[in-house]
């Protein structure tokens, strides 16, 4: 392959469980250069996530809803999304996707890791005390509804270009109530991140209209769309999505990050037990984790208001953060070599983890990268044996990975690291975030 044909290729979708395939390979035989693997104990992570989906959930499995930001908003059981959209009046279905479209992906893109203090107190809610992806929902959902994020004074319910580029790292941490005693990680990158957000949808006027809107995006969609049939909505594959998303928001990454002929690839690293010996962009292994994040989190409201069906689902892998992977951590599926773990525990030392003993490491370190890619690997691998354990395998309620990923393996990373380190509720690997990745 041509440079410029493997940067194009590192930032598809299909490569990303292409490539992390390799990884798995090394693991299958042992012989990765971060982590043991026991599939032995890997019955007890199917195990442990299958209760928590039956307890939840059984018989109703086909309620499960998909992967995404809209149930972090939903948090406390309020659903504030229905709330929102019950207080607009006289628009239709369609300014209703595009404003909901505005929201997730400003969202999104501010759910990097929170750290283990923050918290976000929702006003006039005495107990809406939240942390964690669900305190980030909830604070950028009053930023939407404040007007910070939109410059059109006749509709503050809107992002735009205009107003993203006037975000300050002070805008960001007054809105979500950033001080010494209530710490959250990132805050210059988030800035930073927005800021880029508003250049970048100016520049892709293609798919977000002159006045760079997110929610434009609709538009090119239905464009790109073909006639279903009687339920009167447009298929669209996920891979025009991808599309908007890998190309249209490609300037908002940071610069420095890893990059083939001076095309940026985003959150795609080099391992150490990707292949050694041939090209160099075949040491590269590609996740998109936050743009695999927003593909999730924008088809539920385009699909529910947009009038789309989205076909090519499977497309997408399990995401390759902290709690799924931290999952496997917990259920000593996983476990970090001797001297790794030294290593993680001497800069515990010297970065300091609110006192919890748990290994830390930078995001861009080997370490930090062959994990996430043995995430995605071995989600793949929980899928079918979660179904099997269930006991709906084959049938019309078989979960999708979107589904094991809402209700079993995030879920699950959570439960399983509050039962283990219940003052931190943290991960069994700490990343020191930068805003921008996790």
């Amino acid at each position: 392959m041509k440079m410029t044909d493997t940067a194009a290729y590192l930032r598809t979708l299909p490569a990303i469980r292409e490539r992390t395939r390799l990884v798995m390979e090394k693991a299958k035989v042992n012989g990765l250069s971060n982590f043991t693997v026991d599939f032995a104990k890997f019955d007890k992570a199917v195990e442990f996530v299958a209760n928590i989906i039956k307890r939840d959930f059984a018989p109703n499995y086909s309620k499960i809803p998909p992967h995404g930001r809209w149930q972090h908003f939903d948090v406390g059981s309020v659903p504030r999304i229905r709330q929102l959209v019950d207080s607009w009046s006289m628009i239709d279905e369609t300014e209703i996707a595009k404003r909901l479209v505005d929201l997730f992906l400003v969202s999104v893109l501010l759910d990097a890791g929170a750290g283990n203090k923050w918290v976000f107190r929702e006003p006039g809610n005495a107990a809406g005390v939240y942390g964690r992806s669900e305190g980030l929902a909830v604070a950028s959902l009053y930023m939407f509804k404040n007007g910070l994020l939109s410059s059109n004074p006749s509709n503050r319910f809107q992002v735009d270009s205009t107003a993203l580029k006037a975000i300050t790292a002070s805008t960001i941490s007054s809105a979500l109530q950033h001080s010494s005693e209530n710490p959250l990680e990132g805050i210059e990158g988030r800035a930073e991140l927005l800021q880029s957000l508003g250049c970048a949808l100016e520049e892709g006027a293609k798919y977000f209209g002159p006045e760079g809107r997110p929610g434009n995006m609709l538009k090119y969609l239905l464009e790109k769309s073909t006639a279903r049939g009687a339920d009167g909505k447009n298929s669209v594959s996920v891979a025009v999505v991808w599309d908007v998303i890998m190309t249209g928001l490609n300037p908002i990454w940071p610069k420095g990050r890893t990059a083939l002929n001076g095309v940026s690839l985003g959150d795609a690293w080099p391992c150490s037990s990707m292949p050694q010996d041939g090209e160099e962009w075949e040491k590269i292994v590609p996740f998109h984790k936050l743009s695999q994040w927003l593909c999730y989190s924008l088809l539920a409201p385009l699909e529910v208001y947009g009038g789309i069906y989205f076909v090519g689902k499977e497309l997408q892998t399990g995401l390759p953060e902290y709690r799924n992977g931290g999952l496997f951590v917990d259920t000593g599926v996983l476990a970090l070599k001797p001297e790794i773990y030294k290593l993680g525990m001497a800069n515990n030392s010297e970065f300091g983890q609110d006192n919890e003993e748990v290994p830390v490491f930078l995001p861009d370190e080997d370490v930090i990268v062959e994990w996430r890619a043995l995430t995605v690997g071995l989600l793949d691998l929980l899928l079918p044996a979660v179904n099997e354990k269930l006991g709906i395998a084959g049938s019309q309620d078989e979960l999708i990975l979107a589904q094991l990923l809402e209700a079993g393996s995030w879920k699950g990373g959570r439960e399983i690291a509050s039962q283990k380190r219940p003052e931190t509720k943290g991960p069994p690997i700490a990343i020191r975030s930068d805003g921008t990745l996790f």
